[in-house]
């Protein structure tokens, strides 16, 4: 009897979506182990394995077999892909066009690495970032640079606007995932893309206002209000639009700033400076990393550089990762807390990650643990263990589906 791999269920499915695999046709407590390989678009190669021993059916499921080491071990079922590993070293897996799949190649092989022998069966788990029917719209209006997804008609929709980090351009992977679970969420780019400026220096928040207007008058997308999600410097930003804009009745702050950091913003006659980047609090790590968790200073020392998120009238969920190496996150969602609450707003929702890193992102992407910075000019520490982390963006990625549908309506 030959060995078959299968992937339940079968054919194409969403990159957040689980899947089960299982290897039948084995021997009974026959050692194998399992390969996992993608290639992203600019051509790295990620890789992933775990050892397995078959149960006394000759069967392996990922859902009830433990993994007895390699990329990681334990009960794991989704651990081939969220344990992938680039051969270039500190790189990151994005995704940059949604409109093709990630082809994630599955080997099992006889024996245990690093002596597995032949190989026993093979399977391509097909993993897509644009759900059935959900739209794909460019836009340029004004001075707006985005994509609009929306979910299969009808609408209206509940309206997001989603914002990334450093490194500007226009990453649209978690908005055209999002927008497959009934939001119709606006991919803003804000810096470095198009004739948008090529720097963060100076923000004018009027470009977001915009954007905001954009989406609220858009006829599939239902008001009074939207919602904005932004990670890492789109943190930032997500919490100055709350602080100075009209129309945002809910953000999902994921291991956002609650200073302006790098550069300043300006809202019409109104301005919040950076706080100081002291380089002499870089550190260097041992596997020659950089360390700049305590560059920053404390906003609570320069008050002038506190967004003031005592004016917003928005409910908050802060996502925050507590190995995050990047910047003192669950500091900051603990300042502006107290701050909203000093001014008798709504204590807003924290959630802590114990063990994950500053990159959170949609379920099963990969830890990126260190990587290139492009305001520091080289690889930083991000922080997180694999599995820890891997836990966190299931759960985060819950949480900010039903915090949206709840404080913006849709779905239950």
């Amino acid at each position: 009897m030959s060995a078959t791999l299968s992937v339940d269920p079968a054919g194409p499915r969403g990159w957040d979506e689980p899947v089960r695999i299982a290897v039948r046709g084995l021997a009974p407590g026959q050692p194998v182990t399992l390969r996992a390989s993608l290639r992203d678009e600019k051509g790295a190669r990620f890789r992933a394995h775990a050892r397995y021993r078959a149960d006394a059916g000759g069967e392996l499921d990922l859902a009830r077999t433990p993994a007895l080491g390699g990329s990681f071990a334990g009960l794991e079922p989704m651990g081939l892909l969220w344990a992938l590993e680039a051969e270039r070293p500190s790189w990151r897996l994005l995704k940059r066009d949604v409109r093709t799949p990630f082809a994630v190649e599955l080997e099992a092989l006889d024996g245990h690495e690093p002596d597995a022998g032949r190989p026993l069966a093979r399977a391509v788990l097909e993993r897509r970032f644009l759900p059935p029917g959900v739209r794909r719209v460019p836009v340029r209006a004004g001075r707006v640079r985005a994509t609009l997804f929306l979910p299969p008609e009808p609408g209206p929709f509940p309206g997001i606007v989603d914002l990334f980090g450093v490194g500007g351009g226009l990453l649209e992977y978690r908005a055209s995932l999002l927008a497959g679970k009934g939001f119709a969420v606006l991919a803003l780019a804000y810096y470095n893309y198009d004739d948008l400026p090529k720097t963060v220096e100076a923000v004018h928040l009027e470009y977001f206002e915009e954007a905001v207007s954009y989406l609220l008058n858009h006829p599939e997308v239902k008001g009074p209000g939207i919602g904005v999600l932004g990670f890492s410097k789109g943190g930032e930003m997500a919490l100055a639009m709350t602080a100075f804009l009209k129309g945002i009745t809910a953000a999902v702050i994921i291991n956002g700033s609650v200073a302006a950091v790098r550069g300043t913003m300006y809202y019409k006659d109104e301005s919040v400076p950076p706080v100081t980047f002291m380089k002499d609090r870089l550190k260097v790590t041992e596997d020659g990393f950089i360390d700049i968790v305590d560059a920053l200073q404390s906003p609570l020392e320069e008050t002038k550089s506190f967004i003031p998120v005592e004016r917003s009238n928005t409910t908050f969920l802060f996502l925050v990762g507590q190995d995050d190496r990047n910047w003192k996150s669950e500091f900051y969602a603990n300042e502006a807390s107290k701050r909203l609450q000093a001014h008798g707003k709504e204590k807003p929702q924290i959630i802590c990650y114990p063990g994950a890193g500053h990159n959170i992102e949609p379920p099963y992407f990969p830890l990126c643990r260190a990587g290139m910075h492009m305001l520091v000019g080289g690889n930083i520490l991000f922080g997180g263990e694999p599995a820890a982390h891997a836990s966190a963006q299931v759960d985060a990625w819950k949480q900010i589906q039903s915090f949206f549908h709840k404080h913006l309506g849709g779905e239950s």
